[in-house]
Parts: C-alpha cells; sequence; structure tokens
C-alpha cells in the first residue's frame, strides 16, 4: 500500500513568514526611494525628512507648497490615489520640537507600487488655513470638513467647508487639546427632537 506524502506544515509556513518579510522589505525600500525622490524635489522647501517611523515614511512641506507639492505627488510620483487628510493639535504634546501648534496631514498612496506616503504641513495657530486638495482628489472633500469641524483648520477653495458632524450652530472644535472633554454645554441647549418611537413604549 502506498503512503500518500505528508505535508510538511511547519516548513510550509515558516516559508511563507519568509516570502511576507521579504516583501515587508521591498515595500518599505520602495517606499523609502519614494519619499527621498520627493524630498529632494522640494529643494528649500523641505521642513523635515524624509523619515521613517515603523517602516512608514513622511515628508513635511511648508504650507506654501503643500498644494504643488502634492500635486507633483499625483502626477509625478503615481500617488494616484487620496487616503485621508486629518490634522494634529501638538498643544501639551511632549514629544519633539514643533514650529506651530496645528499640522494637516495627507496619506497617499501609489497603487503601482503598492507604496503609501505621508505629507505634513504645519499652519499657523491664529490663521490655520491651508489650500484645499479637492481639486487634486474630489475625495478629500469630507476628510477637510471633518478636519475644518473637529480642528478649525479652514481649507481655501474647497467647495462647501461646512461642519460635518457637528452641528452648523457648535461652538468649538472638539479635538483640540484646549477643549474640555465634557464640552462646554452645548449639548444642553440641543433641541430634542421627537421621533415619535418612544411613544410606542
Amino acid at each position: 500500500m502506498t503512503r500518500l506524502p505528508q505535508a510538511d506544515l511547519e516548513a510550509a509556513a515558516a516559508e511563507r513568514r519568509a516570502q511576507a518579510a521579504a516583501a515587508r522589505a521591498r515595500r518599505v525600500e520602495r517606499e523609502r526611494e519614494l519619499a527621498r525622490e520627493a524630498a529632494r524635489w522640494l529643494g528649500d522647501d523641505l521642513v523635515d525628512g524624509p523619515f521613517e517611523f515603523r517602516e512608514q515614511f513622511e515628508v513635511v512641506v511648508s504650507p506654501g507648497r503643500a498644494h504643488a507639492f502634492l500635486e507633483y505627488l499625483r502626477d509625478g510620483l503615481g500617488f494616484t490615489m487620496f487616503v485621508d487628510c486629518t490634522a494634529v493639535d501638538y498643544l501639551k504634546y511632549e514629544h519633539g520640537e514643533h514650529p506651530e501648534r496645528f499640522a494637516v496631514v495627507w496619506t497617499l498612496a501609489n497603487l503601482d507600487q503598492e507604496a503609501y506616503l505621508r505629507v505634513k504641513a504645519y499652519v499657523d495657530e491664529d490663521d490655520p488655513v491651508i489650500r484645499s486638495a479637492t481639486d487634486l482628489w474630489p475625495g478629500a472633500n469630507w476628510a477637510e470638513r471633518e478636519v475644518y469641524d473637529m480642528y478649525g483648520i479652514e481649507f481655501s477653495g474647497h467647495p462647501n467647508l461646512i461642519r460635518l458632524l457637528c452641528p452648523q450652530e457648535f461652538s468649538g472644535h472638539p479635538l483640540r487639546k484646549d477643549y474640555p472633554l465634557r464640552g462646554r454645554g452645548e449639548r444642553d441647549n440641543f433641541p430634542v427632537i421627537r421621533r415619535g418611537v418612544e411613544e410606542r413604549y
């Protein structure tokens, strides 16, 4: 009686892990080179970077050149996919030096090379305005509205910059570090909308 060959499950798992590690190393190297090329294009407008944190790369650009840089990344380096736009409030942040309190952060993807890149631009606390990227990626619309709503950072040229999560009458920006955790009593003034459902119970 002929016995079927037994699969070596441990060896197969080890091979898969090795293949995954090699693929990750190739991706990181591609992202590193793209980040370096992006930084070279910026020249004197490069504020910081490119630097790596947990195999992710970031380039810091001056706010006045951010839009042109994003356009170059899309058209020149193939970062055609807008992934996200968010912000950071560095008030009370204990790590590192930051030239401004607020920073806008974009995450972009190059699908052809399976690469990601983060772009950061600091904005003035007293006049937190930066140019909208909606003309480059229409999908930036909602992300920029959320940043405006939560942080109070304005995006010039946005087609409809109104609050996204809070009511239009809401005062303040809940993700700013100086905003109280329990709010400033805004919820006490919200009108109660009766839906009629509770009347049945």
